[in-house]
């Protein structure tokens, strides 16, 4: 029902800046938590960042003061401003969105098909 499409990645060299978008094509509402979640190479997948519907949100200690999560409803589009990158940051990044009605017996949880990040000089 509800589909997530990734872009804005590429590559670029530390110290830069790289702008994720992550649109939805369906039905996203506000109430939604909307993540990036990255997967390097050997590594495990992490959460980066999350906001709520009520526009709280959360970081990894890895990316705090580096990245910002935002969100623009009225588009259904999360966005992932990442500055200051680092070659750690290097990985493929994924869109998630979250959520469960009302009752809460039915969860809803989407995934992009993720975006590449690269880090190097």
């Amino acid at each position: 029902q509800v589909q997530l499409v990734e872009s804005g990645g590429g590559l670029v060299q530390p110290g830069g800046s790289l702008k994720l978008s992550c649109a939805a094509s369906g039905s996203i509402f506000s109430i939604y938590t909307m993540g990036w979640y990255r997967q390097a190479p050997g590594k495990q997948r992490e959460l980066v960042a999350l906001i709520t519907g009520a526009m709280r949100t959360k970081y990894a200690d890895s990316v705090q003061g580096r990245f910002t999560i935002s969100r623009d409803n009225a588009k259904n589009t999360v966005y992932l401003q990442m500055n200051s990158l680092k070659t750690e940051d290097t990985a493929i990044y994924y869109c998630n969105a979250y959520s469960t009605d009302f009752e809460g017996v039915t969860e809803y949880d989407y995934w992009g098909q993720g975006t590449r990040v690269a880090v190097s000089s």
